[in-house]
Formats: structure tokens, C-alpha cells, sequence
């Protein structure tokens, strides 16, 4: 029989060259801000089954699977603290996640159907509405106590801080009208009546203006929040399925599935300046600050399309799943992350080079996405 001869070195080439390309793809791989001690994770709400998913965004896998009450929703990452703040809508309360330990560290009542909350910049408050309620809260980060109460109109439905910090701005659904609210006492400033059935909401960089969606029309309402009036209801010729507003506040991005593409409005003449056919039925964005990049779900064909915004130009779209919805950038923008909400998992995708890196399972019908570095 004829000995197989082994080259010990050859073989050990072998190793140290593939040890030095996954060490190399691991490299590409990793996101460009982190630094060795630093952790950046995802975490996704399950509607479906109260949870929350930790998802380590370095390694690439689901950690942990965290009981948060039912229906998740509002997840948002504290602007100072190593937390991940969210509401359970049924229950009726917010929740605080320490992520060093991924617990539950306290449970607010805030009021019944809660859905949406909101930092104040300096990370010192939060803001819910809860729509069962008719109530707007404001908590204390700090000792997790409620510090103000106000009152809005019938079904608040989202309460945003302005950038100035001075005012919080709130959708009354059932009302047509918003309400803009001292950020301090929670005390009444103005009403103004909107489109019907308000719903989302996008304040300008500057706080003079915010822009508000119809749950029951194809319109969205300018409001200035100077002089505290109705500007203009601007037809968008289909229902808006998210706001995405340019950093420097320039332009507001519509995706509308009614529409089947992207409406952007001009935030300084209140007009819808340009509009773009992408698919299906594009559903939320997310804008990519360094390569000026919007980054829109088509919810019915499964894809992610990037859009060179400057330009107005589509590229190539990026398959993830069935049914994506929420999507969002990491500090930096070198990672995208995509939930859908029927194959119940989140879609990571390189946006350097649009390529989907891994698809990791999550809980029953995410829904909403926060990332987290610590």
C-alpha cells in the first residue's frame, strides 16, 4: 500500500492562512466605531409572545429572550443610561431593560394603551401617552417616578419631544387636533386642529414646524409651532406609512404603500416637491447620515431598497424575508437592521456593500427595534 506523505508545514500554512481570512472577514464584518469593551446590541419586541429578543450584534446571535408583558411596543434606547426603555400596551405600564444584565428593572404605570415614548434630549425624562387614559406622563429617568401629568385630547396617541426641549407635541386621534405642551409642567400651550385622525408625527431639527399624518386621509398637516397654527394639509395621494425626516430637516420622506413609492416634501415651502416609484408596497425607512442614503422596507415583495437620496436614484433591491417593516442603522450606519414581522426574524445586512450578512430568529410578530451601545 502506498503512504500518503503529510507536509506538517503545508498544513500549518493552511491553518495560519485561514485563521488570518476569518479573522479578516470577522474585521469586515464588525462596525467601524466599535473599539475592544464595547458591546452593540439589537433588541426586538415580540408582539406576538410579550418578549423582548437581546440580539449581540458582534457575534451575530440571539442571547437572551427577556419577558416584558403583552404587547411590546415604543422600544426606544436611552440617549445616557445602559437601558432600553418600552411600553407593554395591554398592560398598561412602561418598562426599563438594563441591558448589563438584560433584566427588567422596573415596571411604571403610566396609564391604559400606552404605545409610543420619547426622550427628552439630555436623556433626564420620558414621555407616554397613553391613549386609554386621555394622559400624558412624564417620568424621571433617574428614580423612575412620575414627575409631571397633563392632560391632551381624546386618544393621545404619540407624545414628541421638540429638539429645544421646551415643548412636547401630541396627536389627539380622536380629536383631529394636536396638542403642544409646556416639557416642564405638562401644561397646555395650544390645540390645533389637524387631518383627520392623527397619528405620526416629525418635528423639524429647529422645533418650528412639525409635520402630521392622517390615519384616515391621504393628507399630512403642517403645523408651526411658533405662532402655534394649521399651515397647510398637503395631499400626498396615498396613506403614509412612516416619516423620515433629512438630518438637516430639508426634506421629509413618505413611503406609501397606496402610492407605491416614496413622497418627499419640501419642509420650507410645505409642498411635495418630488416623488419616486420604488415597489410593491414600501412601508419605513431609515436614513444613512454618511453616504446620504434612505433605506426603504418593501413590506409586500420582501425587499430592502437603498436610494442615493441626492440623486433620486433606487439601487438594487436587497431580498430579506416576507414581510419587512421596521428598519434601522446602527451608530455609524455600517450596519442595517430589517424585522419582519412573518418569518419572525431580523435581518442584518452590510449597507456598505448591500448584502445581507445572516438572518437571526426572533420571537412571534416583532415589531419594533432598538439598538444599544455599552
Amino acid at each position: 500500500m502506498r503512504k500518503v506523505r503529510i507536509n506538517a508545514r503545508f498544513i500549518f500554512l493552511l491553518l495560519l492562512l485561514g485563521g488570518l481570512a476569518f479573522r479578516e472577514v470577522s474585521l469586515e464584518l464588525r462596525p467601524s466605531f466599535l473599539r475592544p469593551g464595547l458591546h452593540l446590541f439589537a433588541y426586538v419586541g415580540n408582539t406576538g409572545d410579550g418578549t423582548l429578543t437581546a440580539v449581540d450584534l458582534v457575534k451575530l446571535s440571539a442571547v437572551s429572550t427577556i419577558a416584558v408583558g403583552a404587547g411590546p411596543s415604543g422600544l426606544r434606547a436611552h440617549p445616557t443610561r445602559n437601558e432600553v426603555w418600552g411600553l407593554s400596551s395591554a398592560g398598561g405600564y412602561a418598562w426599563v431593560l438594563d441591558t448589563n444584565t438584560n433584566g427588567i428593572v422596573a415596571k411604571i404605570p403610566v396609564g391604559s394603551e400606552p404605545y409610543a415614548l420619547d426622550f427628552s434630549r439630555d436623556g433626564r425624562h420620558a414621555y407616554v401617552a397613553a391613549s386609554g387614559s386621555n394622559a400624558i406622563v412624564a417620568i424621571d429617568c433617574a428614580t423612575r417616578q412620575i414627575v409631571a401629568r397633563g392632560s391632551a385630547g381624546r386618544r393621545p396617541w404619540i407624545a414628541r419631544v421638540a429638539p429645544s426641549g421646551k415643548i412636547v407635541v401630541v396627536s389627539n386621534r380622536d380629536d383631529s387636533s394636536i396638542s403642544i405642551l409646556d416639557a416642564t409642567s405638562l401644561a397646555s400651550l395650544a390645540v390645533v386642529p389637524v387631518a383627520k385622525q392623527p397619528e405620526q408625527l416629525a418635528i423639524l431639527p429647529d422645533s418650528s414646524k412639525v409635520f402630521v399624518t392622517s390615519g384616515a386621509a391621504n393628507l399630512i398637516s403642517a403645523v408651526d409651532l411658533k405662532q402655534n397654527v394649521l399651515l397647510a394639509n398637503l395631499s400626498l395621494g396615498g396613506a403614509a406609512g412612516d416619516l423620515i425626516m433629512k438630518p438637516d430637516g430639508g426634506e421629509l420622506y413618505i413611503p406609501s404603500a397606496d402610492a407605491h413609492g416614496l413622497l418627499i416634501v419640501n419642509t420650507l415651502t410645505n409642498e411635495v416637491g418630488d416623488f419616486l416609484l420604488l415597489g410593491m408596497s414600501p412601508a419605513s425607512g431609515a436614513f444613512s447620515i454618511p453616504d446620504q442614503r434612505l433605506y426603504i422596507t418593501d413590506s409586500a415583495s420582501g425587499h430592502v431598497i437603498p436610494i442615493a437620496i441626492d440623486v433620486r436614484q433606487a439601487g438594487r433591491p436587497i431580498p430579506v424575508g416576507q414581510n419587512p417593516r421596521t428598519c434601522l442603522l446602527t451608530p455609524g450606519g455600517d450596519i442595517l437592521l430589517v424585522v419582519d414581522v412573518a418569518s419572525n426574524d431580523l435581518a442584518v445586512i452590510r449597507a456598505k456593500t448591500s448584502a445581507l450578512i445572516t438572518l437571526i430568529p426572533v420571537g412571534g410578530r416583532p415589531r419594533d427595534v432598538a439598538i444599544k451601545v455599552f
